[in-house]
């Protein structure tokens, strides 16, 4: 619960921040626009999610288990970012990546906000600043059910239920992991 909350008040704050900006320059806020930034497919986490992929195991039965067939895509997450212009030195980074899912993993679709600033310490020079933050985009692994024979059937990580783990302690390993949520960038520039 304190995750979500944390995450409703990161966002509150920037969207005051957001509408300050707006509020201060209203003349130049009908004047935006909005451009590219950065377009790419994958992340750290469609990578993570790829090497859970790596191994397998021996059924019973001698037949080998491959978890590459689990831990595969059709569509790789892809990110959007786009700065939409404020004033001369100053502008909204927005964006959004689409997610992605495989048989036994999701990464869930993400929002990017934050903002961008810049001041010119001399003519030739340029001194920059920025800050995102990044809602959702949460990568988690899903359980197998597996048939232990006389055992019985139960929810396993399906990387481990072939281990020496009892069934039940496989699900702890299961990935849950989030993305570098906030981005900070300080850049200074300078011509010759």
């Amino acid at each position: 619960m304190r995750e979500k909350s944390g995450n409703r008040e990161s966002f509150r704050r920037l969207a005051l921040l957001l509408c300050a900006l707006l509020a201060a320059f209203p003349a130049v806020a009908q004047e935006m626009t909005t451009s590219f930034v950065d377009i790419h497919q994958g992340s750290s986490l469609s990578e993570r999610a790829r090497s859970l992929g790596n191994g397998g195991y021996e059924l019973q039965n001698g037949n080998w288990v491959s978890f590459n067939q689990w831990y595969r895509a059709r569509w790789v997450d892809m990110h959007v970012d786009l700065l939409t212009q404020v004033t001369e030195d100053t502008g909204i980074l927005w964006g959004f990546g689409t997610g992605e899912e495989g048989e036994k993993y999701r990464i869930e679709p993400s929002l990017k906000l934050g903002f961008l600033t810049q001041i010119h310490p001399s003519p030739n020079s340029t001194l920059s600043l920025s800050l995102t933050t990044t809602f959702g985009g949460k990568l988690t692994e899903k359980p197998c059910e597996a048939d232990y024979g006389d055992f019985g059937s139960y929810s396993v990580n399906c990387r481990l239920a072939a281990s020496q783990l009892a069934p039940e302690e496989t699900l702890k390993y299961l990935v849950n992991a989030k993305p570098e949520s906030q981005h900070l960038w300080l850049n200074y520039r300078v011509t010759f």
